[in-house]
């Protein structure tokens, strides 16, 4: 079948200038890095090497060749059930938060001296392992899940990045900050991925629809371990709740951080967290629109400095 040109663009042109994915996967060069991908790949209707996206075992196989390719993450897996996030859009929030520190300094920040808090760093640790490799920032992973604390810890401990990369058990499920950030400490930067759903119903079918988008006839089962586990995806209020109650609680820690972030997935949830950062007193709010694909998402930043105050931060 010949290849139709509109339905395979040369360049994904919706991502970061900066981001390593903008191109379509060489997997040729992938499977050369991580051999066990070459399973999972095959011609597609559109005469392009391709996976089943639809297939959580290849979507993992892929993640660990980008990780290993790209970022030179040599060892990385996660339990079965848990999220495994398309690395291209969380290679996007970490470029454009990059371009969100550099406003403030005279050059994009790099190095140890910034110091970012992923809340929420999930079984995956992405985050960090990305923001470190491009940039040479250092981490502090949060989670509420036990389990997810000690796979990220695992695969830290695996690539030798302890000295760059730690993790932290949060023992309290409705705080962000609070047991995490500790007196003094300082952070450039924390960032998000919130669940999205405001219930186990909604996100059922959230990925019930997201399967039909892939092709895929089977519904989901109510235990949704394609894509997530509970706490990753749904929570009492949804993401503007989520997000709402994270711009509250970051009152208290107005000096610490220098920006709050936070994906967010949903066009309707911005107007209640605008109102909540208002409430707050934020100095600075910023939206920052991404897209990868299909999706459209939103990047929410808020600090409680005005722009004198974070010049003076680099210094």
């Amino acid at each position: 079948m010949p290849v139709n040109p509109k339905l395979v663009p040369e360049e994904k042109i919706q991502l970061h200038q900066r981001n390593r994915h903008k191109g379509l996967y060489n997997f040729p060069e992938l499977i050369k890095s991580s051999p066990q991908l070459a399973s999972f790949v095959s011609m597609n209707q559109y005469n392009n090497l391709s996976i089943d996206f639809k297939d959580a075992d290849a979507v993992k196989a892929l993640n660990k060749a980008l990780l290993k390719h790209f970022y030179g993450v040599e060892l990385w897996d996660i339990p079965e059930g848990y999220l495994c996030p398309p690395i291209p859009g969380r290679a996007d929030y970490l470029h454009y938060v990059a371009d969100l520190l550099a406003q403030s300094n005279s050059s994009l920040p790099r190095g140890k001296t910034v110091k970012v808090l992923d809340v929420g760093v999930g079984a995956n640790c992405i985050y960090p392992l990305i923001g470190h490799h491009e940039y040479g920032w250092n981490f502090v992973g949060a989670d509420i899940d036990a389990l997810a604390v000690r796979s990220a810890m695992n695969i830290v401990e695996a690539n030798g990045l302890g000295k760059y990369i730690s993790i932290r058990k949060q023992n309290a499920k409705t705080q962000f900050f609070k047991g995490i950030i500790n007196a003094g400490e300082k952070f450039s930067l924390t960032i998000c991925n919130p669940p999205f759903h405001a219930s186990l119903q909604e996100a059922v079918a959230g990925t019930e629809r997201k399967w039909k988008n892939l092709g895929h006839q089977q519904k989901a089962d109510a235990t949704l371990n394609f894509g997530g586990r509970q706490n990753e995806l749904w929570c009492a209020g949804g993401e503007e709740g989520f997000v709402r109650n994270m711009i509250e609680e970051s009152k208290t820690f107005a000096t610490s951080v220098l920006w709050f972030t936070s994906l967010i997935s949903k066009k309707e949830s911005l107007p209640g967290c605008y109102h909540a950062l208002k409430q707050a007193n934020a100095a600075q709010v910023q939206t920052i629109n991404m897209a990868q694909g299909q999706k459209v998402s939103r990047l929410l930043a808020w600090s409680f400095m005005d722009e004198a105050a974070q010049q003076q931060w680099w210094k």
